[in-house]
């Protein structure tokens, strides 16, 4: 076994769950303290810490230095999660682009509900990410249209959450790697609700479920669509290598 792979067994899996905090912090809605006393990522951190013991999980905010995702953190980091909503555009450009850097040499994304407005996101997709949306507590099924992917492991078909905002499509994204679950609402609409890409060394795995105004996150099923993206997301090794295109051309290529 190599010295890196060898690192990869004997040290834990190291995760941060990274939340922007704006309706906690707000009480937006007022009674999201009730629901979420330590916040989203408080209950996500909790599913996570819950189903894979073996990791160490740290949970990072918008209002921290760095919005907590200074370099130490993402060198350290094997996979993080994102949950973004009314502070998308307050998110520093710097910090941005740090992660992106981070994913493309190969640490697992998740990114969750409405974070499919985030500049991370869009800015690796290369789409705007849109889609339709309605906000009045219906009940959604997520269905498993790939049973056979490592994310839907143990999860029921469907997943019943009987309250939730709707997301619809059409959801501008690419064409994803995997689309592991779909999402029916009791107006009518479908929604592609858990997708994968991969973008560098990078896994990616986007999950709609969750918002602040429903304790979605408190769901057993919905911890273990999360905790499953994150053993999937995971790195195979501890390599962080961003693939280099500024090299320019070797000779015989060049003709010269």
């Amino acid at each position: 076994m190599s010295d890196r792979a060898q690192d990869r067994v004997q040290r834990p899996l190291h995760v941060v769950v990274w939340n922007e905090g704006v309706h906690e912090a707000n009480q937006d809605p007022p009674d999201i303290g009730e629901r979420y006393p330590d916040g989203m990522h408080g209950a996500i951190a909790a599913g996570l810490r819950r189903l894979l013991p073996e990791a160490e999980v740290s949970t990072a905010t918008l209002a921290e230095p760095e919005h907590g995702l200074g370099s130490s953190v993402l060198e350290r980091a094997d996979v993080l999660l994102w949950w973004g909503h009314a502070a998308h555009d307050r998110v520093d450009d710097a910090v941005v682009e740090r992660v992106r850097q981070h994913v493309l040499g190969g640490m697992g994304l998740i990114v969750l509900h409405s974070g499919h407005y985030s500049k991370i996101f869009t800015r690796l997709l290369g789409t705007t990410c849109s889609l339709a949306w309605r906000n009045e507590g219906e009940r959604e099924l997520v269905w498993t249209v790939k049973p056979s992917h490592p994310i839907a492991r143990g999860v029921p078909n469907p997943i019943v959450i009987p309250q939730q905002e709707m997301y619809g499509e059409f959801f501008d994204i690419p064409d994803p790697d995997d689309l592991v679950f779909i999402s029916s609402f009791a107006g009518g609409e479908v929604f592609r609700s858990g997708v994968t890409f991969t973008r560098g060394r990078g896994r990616i795995f986007y999950f709609s479920p969750g918002d602040q105004e429903y304790p979605v996150y408190h769901q057993p099923e919905v911890q273990q669509v999360i905790a499953n993206g994150v053993r999937w997301a995971t790195p195979d090794d501890l390599a962080r290598r961003v693939p280099d295109v500024s090299n320019p051309p070797r000779e015989w290529f060049a003709g010269s």
